[in-house]
């Protein structure tokens, strides 16, 4: 079997030039044979072959359960057991923080994205407390993702204690696993189970409009894309892609996996999805389905589209977006509004181009801060040690379609960013006022990224 993996994709990249492999269920493979494979394709070379080996990106589903569950039959390709390979598995984790419940159940339980303690919808949450420290677990499990889900990846977590990627818990396991950010493939809605749309019409609050159930997408989607790793992104998350609610589409035909390129329709309530995977939440179903009060408009997929369009361009505007090594992630990117007293359902997250010892990544910034507001509103924030530096909203972002846009602003160390937006601030090279570039390294020290 192992001859037959190694022959197969050497031939496929050899003769058809394909550039990446994704393996289903990586996990029930040995450890081992995914290494051969990785071995086969770095000795691919240009001069002899006709290709790069070593730039072909091999990864998988890393899943640890079943019948190979904790190594029982060996050393198996599963999350933890990749990290240092430079393979990467899809992560569970950042997916879960952002959207709420899991594939496997929790429909209508909240997360960063869709509205816990933020603004919750009617069904039980828990406890504000409990609804509070689930929030706050979730903001660190987003945190270590934004860096590219390093174990070893240091900051002031949620309590305001220096922590790792490691010891921040996903159901009891390390929520950080990977040791290079290329290991991490980040993403939070993929074929399996429902599209982000759909599970946002799960959790949002009743009262939701379709306009900021669109914002919701944009908002996930811009976490995904401006993460350490390599982001992945389902067919139809730019066009706010559902299935009708169908979490297992495969066999669904394409009543349920259309896909509307006049932008005129996303698939939403076409029906009641096939009871083989869907009837045991056929009640939580119906009434969705046919509230036409959160049926999206053309408006609002045309605004999910171009808004997509413009994280990509953000995201390909810099290369501090795409940070290559562990190193370079803790010395340029710090994370901001934690500890106590931290605004919930606010990330803020610096990307340096400033470091001691550090190369110059980026010839138009000294400094990228983006702002990812979960909540309904608009907020406030003031960073200290940046009062100095002219931050500037991202040049894409001035001309963007969303006109809520105008309202985000900077001033003197504070920021200010719409409701359900992700806003991304950039502080171009010798912005620090009577600084020169050696003494910015100061004002990142501040900002708190560990050496």
């Amino acid at each position: 079997m192992r001859k037959l993996m190694i022959d197969s994709v050497v031939l496929w990249a050899t003769q058809y030039k394909i550039d990446g492999f994704r393996f289903d269920l990586m996990g029930h493979h040995m450890k081992e044979d995914m290494l051969m494979v990785r071995e086969a394709l770095d000795g691919l070379t240009l001069e002899e072959h006709g290709v790069d080996g070593s730039s072909i990106y091999v990864y998988g589903e890393g899943w640890n359960f079943g019948e190979v569950a904790n190594d029982v039959r060996g050393v198996n390709a599963t999350q933890l057991n990749m990290a240092g390979t430079g393979i990467g598995t899809f992560s569970d984790r950042l997916r879960d923080a952002v959207r709420g419940g899991s594939p496997f159940g929790g429909q209508t339980e909240q997360g960063f994205l869709t509205g816990l303690v933020t603004d919750p919808n009617s069904f039980e949450q828990g406890t504000e407390n409990e609804q509070a420290v689930r929030l706050a677990n979730f903001t660190d499990q987003i945190r270590v993702g934004l860096a590219g889900n390093l174990s070893g990846y240091v900051f002031v977590g949620s309590n305001g204690e220096m922590t790792t990627g490691a010891a921040v818990l996903y159901n009891g396991s390390p929520a950080g696993y990977t040791e290079d950010p290329q290991e991490q493939v980040v993403y939070i809605s993929k074929h399996d189970n429902e599209t982000l749309f759909d599970v946002i019409q799960y959790k949002a609050a009743d009262d939701v409009s379709t306009a900021d159930r669109a914002r919701m997408q944009t908002l996930g989607n811009a976490i995904v894309m401006l993460s350490q790793g390599i982001p992945f992104f389902q067919a139809g998350d730019d066009l706010l892609r559902s299935k009708s609610l169908d979490r297992n589409s495969y066999n669904s035909g394409d009543w349920f996996n259309r896909l509307d390129f006049t932008y005129e329709s996303n698939n939403w309530g076409i029906g009641l999805p096939p009871a083989a995977d869907n009837e045991g939440v056929w009640g939580i179903m119906r009434p969705l389905l046919a509230n036409p009060a959160i049926a999206p408009t053309p408006e609002d997929i045309a605004f999910a589209r171009d808004t997509f369009r413009e994280f990509l361009r953000i995201q390909a505007s810099s290369p501090l977006f795409s940070l290559t090594t562990a190193e370079a992630v803790q010395a340029r990117v710090a994370f901001h509004n934690t500890g106590e007293g931290q605004i919930p359902g606010l990330i803020v997250m610096s990307l340096s181009d400033v470091v001691a010892d550090g190369e110059d990544l980026d010839a138009n910034a000294d400094m990228i801060v983006v702002l990812f507001n979960a909540n309904p509103v608009a907020v406030e924030f003031t960073a200290e040690g940046v009062e100095g530096m002219s931050f500037a909203l991202h040049s894409v972002q001035q001309a963007s379609v969303d006109s809520r846009l105008a309202e985000a602003a900077y001033e003197s160390g504070t920021f200010v960013v719409p409701g359900r937006t992700a806003a991304v601030f950039v502080a171009p090279q010798g912005s620090a006022a009577g600084d020169d570039r050696g003494e910015m390294g100061l004002v990142v020290f501040v900002f708190g990224v560990v050496a």
